[in-house]
């Protein structure tokens, strides 16, 4: 930097642009922000939807700098915030939607009630992989399912983002938990503790009748969409199920649902960011999480590459291309 109120930021100019690294002005918390030395940005697969310009939803029109979760310390505080301290860890899903600058920079002034302290046990590079998508399992399977021991529950998409994490908060609550994934997949279900479920090998039916003598499952996580949404509704049990989908996004019947007795239930994370309501709860969900990852019950799965801003344009490729082995992040 060549001046104490400039930082390094990358901003994407236009659809599908190179990120660009350029010296930009630091922001200053208003009333109710915290400013944040960002040390880490994860990488989500909607910061590859808006830079593509495919992402209407989140109201983050280019030029802009990406980057929906961070982890950092805190730098400086804005009027009327309390309970924080210069040098306080802190992570968060608080920036890069609904206009605000985003994560890929070294500072972000950012609304107070969406921190939470950083898990001590954790990296700030493995803090910043999980905000977003242990959000989008918490309210899922807490806020909406009310997932509770002895349940059974199946999370499509088990080793995926949303879902390695959802596997583990659901286990953490004491749920009988199964995941569908491809074969290769296999291993890193069974490592979180979840039984493996092979959806090419078997249909919907068989592992409803096997696993569940066809009652079906209590709760059912679809973190995968289309045809999967259709697949959790034949999934669920009799009555009392409910399926719950991070993805609901298509048109869908829901006859099976219906003739099962079941109910639904979508989960839009974003909501809080781009309406300004719940953003307390949203640090709310991050700080009951944080007793869990520092109890041992919970931990993100990182693609072992390691990036910065010179190199981020590395992790992006790599999300396009799907061969990402884990959560990405970018250290600042």
């Amino acid at each position: 930097m060549t001046d104490s109120l400039e930082m390094r930021a990358l901003i994407v100019d236009s659809a599908n642009g190179p990120l660009r690294l350029a010296s930009v002005q630091r922001p200053v918390p208003e009333t109710g922000q915290v400013l944040v030395r960002i040390k880490a940005s994860g990488v989500n697969p909607l910061d590859g939807k808006i830079r593509s310009g495919q992402a209407a939803h989140a109201r983050q029109p280019l030029p802009a700098v990406l980057g929906i979760d961070l982890a950092g310390t805190v730098e400086a505080l804005g009027e009327g915030v309390s309970g924080w301290l210069p040098g306080d860890e802190v992570y968060a899903m608080a920036t890069g939607i609904g206009g605000a600058q985003g994560s890929l920079a070294e500072y972000a002034a950012v609304d107070a009630r969406l921190l939470a302290r950083k898990p001590g046990n954790l990296s700030m590079r493995e803090a910043a992989g999980l905000p977003l998508i242990l959000i989008t399992a918490w309210e899922g399977l807490v806020d909406r399912a009310r997932v509770r021991a002895g349940q059974k529950v199946l999370i499509h998409g088990g080793a995926g983002g949303v879902g390695h994490v959802a596997v583990q908060i659901a286990q953490a609550f004491g749920a009988d938990v199964f995941a569908t994934g491809s074969a290769g997949k296999q291993a890193i279900i069974e490592g979180f503790g979840a039984t493996f479920i092979d959806y090419r090998k078997s249909s919907v039916e068989e592992y409803v009748a096997e696993y569940t003598a066809g009652e079906g499952f209590d709760i059912v996580y679809d973190t995968v969409g289309g045809e999967t949404l259709d697949a959790s509704f034949k999934a669920a049990r009799v009555y009392q199920g409910h399926v719950v989908s991070c993805l609901g996004w298509g048109q869908h019947s829901l006859a099976p649902l219906s003739f099962r007795g079941a109910t639904y239930s979508g989960v839009f994370t974003l909501l809080p960011l781009l309406t300004g309501k719940g953003r307390e709860h949203h640090g709310e969900i991050l700080r009951e999480a944080a007793r869990l990852i520092e109890a041992g019950q919970l931990k993100p799965l990182l693609d072992p590459r390691q990036f910065t801003l010179q190199t981020a344009e590395a992790a992006h490729e790599l999300l396009v291309s799907g061969a990402a082995q884990g959560r990405l992040v970018v250290e600042i």
